[in-house]
């Protein structure tokens, strides 16, 4: 499944990461990480191993505020890729069945 890439321009689009990166160097990031849970399958994981996910994705108009971005494990993260919420709760219906 191919998803629909939104028209945003360079300079947006560096604009939303650069957000991220100041983000992950706040306070409210850090204790964010701090719990040591991925959002997305529960598990515990050391705080420098937890990664920042965009529940939107930037390519998919999403934007680096702290309601649209959760800590994930690597393992989670790199799965989810460019997925929109029900998409992502679709791959998984579909990973369970197979």
């Amino acid at each position: 499944m191919e998803p629909f890439a939104y028209n945003l321009t360079e300079k947006e689009m560096n604009r939303e990461r650069r957000k991220a990166r100041e983000l992950r160097n706040s306070q409210w990031w850090k204790r964010r990480c701090a719990k040591g849970t991925c959002h997305y399958c529960g598990r515990p994981a050391a705080p420098k191993e937890l990664t920042m996910d965009h529940i939107v994705p930037i390519s998919r108009g999403g934007r680096s505020t702290k309601g649209n971005v959760v800590a994930a494990c690597k393992e989670c993260n790199n799965a989810k890729r460019h997925f929109l919420p029900m998409e992502w709760e679709q791959y998984l219906k579909n990973v369970k069945i197979k």
